[in-house]
This record gives C-alpha cells, sequence and structure tokens, in this order.
C-alpha cells in the first residue's frame, strides 16, 4: 500500500502561492479593464493583434526585436510553457530550486523533470558542468532531454544570474543540443537596476532562445491571468510556435479580452503603469532588505534578495533549536514558519529543493499591511520601515527567529 501524503503537503492545491504584491490594483488599470468588460468578442489563441502588438513592443524596448508572428500570448504562463513542453517533447532540465510549478507541469504531460543544481552566485540557472552530467546520464539511462528551462531574475531565491554565470549555461545547454526556454517574469523587478546587471540568453543567442514572461510578475494583478512569450526569428522558432499555438488551441487558453485590454494598455509601460512600477519594487527592496537581515541576525543563511517579493532562506544552521520542536525537514519548516508568522512560508521541498534541507521562502507581501489602506501608505511613505504596521511585523518576525537563535546558542555544547 503506497504511503499517504499528510494532508496539506503533497497535493498541489496546497502548494505555495505566487508571491503577494501586498499592493492594491493600479485604478488606471482597473478602469481600462472595466472599460473593456462589455467587449463580445473573444480573444483568438494566442493573442489578438493588440495585445501582441504591445508585447512586441515590451520585448523590443529589452533589446530582443520581435514581431507579431514570433509572440504568443496565454491566460498564464503555465500554459504558455505547457504549450511549449508540448511542442518541443522530450524530457526537461530544470534548476534545483526552481519555481514551484515547472516541475509538476513537467509530469502532468506524462514527461521527465531532471533538476540539476545551481551554482554558488545564484539560483535560476544550472551550473554547467553539472548540466553536462547530467544529460549524459539521462541519455545513458534511455532518456531524450530537449528543453531546458531557465529564469533569469529567479523565483524562488531572488537572485540574477551574472552575465559569465548565464554564458557558461547557455553554451553548455546549446552544445548539447538543448532548446532553451527562459522564464523573465520578474526581470522587471530589481531592487537596484543601477548595481545589477541583467542579460538574458536570448540577449546572447536571440536565434536559439524562447523567452517567456507572466505578467504578473510586474504588471498585473495574479487574478488577471495573462502572460507573453516570444520564440526565436527562424523556421525552427516558426515550426516551435506553430505547434505551440495548437496546444493552446486545445486548452482553450486564450486571454480574457477585458484582461487583454488590461495586458496591452501595462505592456505599452505608460507613465502611470510605470511610476506604479517603480514605487512598488522600491518599497518591496526595502522591506525585503530588512527580512534579509533578520534572517541573518538570527543565525540563518541567504542570499541578498535581488529582484521579485521574497527571500529564500536556509535554516540549517537552526536545525538543532528546530528538531526540539519536532522541524526536521522541509514540510515541518513550513508548517511551523507559516503557523509561527500567520502567513504562507512554503518549504523549499516545493521547490525541487532537497526534503531534509531546512530551506523556506519568506514572502514581503503580506508584510506590507492589512488593508488597503495600509498599503498606500507604505507605496507613498519616504521610509516604509518607520510606518508603525510595518514595524510590528518585522518585530514578529525577528521575534519568531530569535526565539531559534537563543535555542540554538542554548543547545550549543560549551567551548
Amino acid at each position: 500500500m503506497p504511503p499517504t501524503v499528510p494532508e496539506g503537503h503533497g497535493p498541489l492545491r496546497y502548494g505555495p502561492p505566487a508571491p503577494d504584491l501586498g499592493l492594491p490594483v493600479l485604478p488606471e488599470l482597473a478602469a481600462v479593464l472595466a472599460a473593456a468588460a462589455g467587449r463580445a468578442h473573444v480573444e483568438p489563441p494566442g493573442g489578438g493583434p493588440v495585445l501582441l502588438d504591445a508585447a512586441a513592443g515590451y520585448w523590443r524596448r529589452r533589446g530582443l526585436p520581435a514581431e507579431r508572428g514570433q509572440l504568443a500570448a496565454a491566460a498564464g504562463a503555465a500554459p504558455l510553457l505547457c504549450a511549449l513542453i508540448a511542442a518541443t517533447g522530450g524530457d526537461v532540465l530544470l534548476p534545483r530550486p526552481c519555481c514551484a510549478w515547472w516541475a509538476p507541469l513537467v509530469r502532468l504531460l506524462g514527461r521527465e523533470a531532471f533538476h540539476v543544481p545551481t551554482p554558488a552566485e545564484c539560483g535560476g540557472v544550472p551550473d554547467p558542468y553539472a548540466l553536462l552530467e547530467t544529460v549524459r546520464r539521462v541519455r545513458d539511462e534511455g532518456g531524450d532531454p530537449r528543453l531546458l528551462v531557465l529564469s533569469v531574475a529567479d523565483d524562488p531565491t531572488a537572485t540574477v544570474a551574472p552575465p559569465e554565470v548565464m554564458h557558461a549555461a547557455v553554451e553548455a545547454a546549446l552544445g548539447e543540443g538543448l532548446h532553451i526556454a527562459s522564464d523573465e517574469t520578474w526581470r522587471d523587478t530589481l531592487h537596484h537596476p543601477e548595481e545589477t546587471i541583467l542579460i538574458g540568453p536570448a540577449e546572447m543567442l536571440p536565434r536559439q532562445v524562447t523567452v517567456f514572461a507572466d505578467l504578473s510578475g510586474a504588471f498585473l494583478p495574479p487574478d488577471w491571468p495573462a502572460a507573453t512569450a516570444r520564440f526565436p526569428a527562424t523556421d525552427e522558432g516558426a515550426a516551435l510556435r506553430a505547434r505551440a499555438l495548437d496546444v493552446l488551441t486545445v486548452l482553450g487558453s486564450s486571454v480574457a479580452a477585458p484582461v487583454a485590454a488590461a495586458a496591452a494598455h501595462a505592456l505599452g509601460e505608460p507613465a502611470e503603469v510605470t511610476a506604479r512600477l517603480t514605487a512598488a519594487v522600491r518599497l518591496h527592496a526595502r522591506v525585503a532588505e530588512a527580512v534579509h537581515r533578520i534572517v541573518l541576525a538570527a543565525g540563518a543563511f541567504g542570499r541578498a534578495p535581488v529582484a521579485g517579493r521574497h527571500l529564500y532562506a536556509d535554516f540549517g544552521p537552526l536545525r538543532a533549536a528546530l528538531a526540539e520542536r519536532g522541524v526536521s525537514d522541509a514540510m515541518e519548516l513550513e508548517d511551523h514558519l507559516s503557523a509561527r508568522l500567520g502567513m504562507p512560508v512554503p518549504g523549499g521541498h516545493r521547490f525541487g529543493d532537497d526534503l531534509g534541507a531546512l530551506r523556506a521562502r519568506i514572502p514581503v507581501g503580506p508584510l506590507l499591511g492589512t488593508d488597503r489602506t495600509e498599503r498606500l501608505t507604505a507605496l507613498t511613505a519616504t521610509d516604509p520601515l518607520e510606518l508603525p504596521h510595518i514595524r510590528r511585523a518585522l518585530a514578529e518576525l525577528t521575534d519568531a527567529l530569535d526565539g531559534l537563535r537563543a535555542d540554538t546558542r542554548r543547545t550549543e555544547p560549551p567551548r
């Protein structure tokens, strides 16, 4: 009889939510969506001309020339990646850790997902030597690796791969004949863009990489599903796009017309959209840096977050104190931190990390306030860390982790 999975751990419906924006919907976007609510037409599979032209402009401004015939849109990034996996065929290679929904999607399609360790500098991309070894092993065992999925600005680790690390991984993948799919959902959320160099694989080799982005990363609320993909401007890229559009048609994954209108407006990057994005990124960066300091002060590890709305922390140094609380793996760590902090804190096992590793993703969004007024106040504050509700939230996080630190010191043997 197969072992049962504790309720709340294994089923996908209990998986981690997307990092919470923690901010109200931009009124101008809400107005565009409301104005389009009466539209009777249906967006075609892959996106209508207005949305695709807006997406083309978005990618061109990021150094990736694109025409309408290279692009596709869908109701979220998951259908787009599903279509791409189905279109490429074969097995899929993923970094470890990686975005929580990638591996389940691969398995849903009956393919094999193989995780590859990431380098010490960052998450999101595989270590090139580990990638080569994994491809060799998979082929020796009869597998058929064809696709590598990576992320430039990574969920869950909130890091950005240095250009030389990205280039080495891309060269290794293309040398093995893999197609690359680059998730660039978080590329517009760099905390300090003047200090962080972000160069994606398609900017290095635009004719051999497909890029996709979920607009909930920077522009739209998560419950307005819309995503866009750019395929290479080659015969192979055109064939891949055609097969992907077939899959999107079968899935019925067209963007709802009102959402398509809002997405096209946002992708045009008018002043009110870019101003909100700039303010939101500044707020998330400020609070994420404070969370990082609290985590380090408690004795845990964690790379400094440089993008996105969360922090990936390693509580391995606090293992003894956690064990006293009945926490010995990532599932139990998830339960413990979520209950203690009163917000979802998904364990590293959700992201393909080792179950025995005590890692978790701490979100920033829930710390920004409990209602619209508090969150808007945080968005416009000169120093959000001085706001009473944010100070209180950070103090609660500090208290929760300081208790672990104190217990760890108590259980350490005398020197």
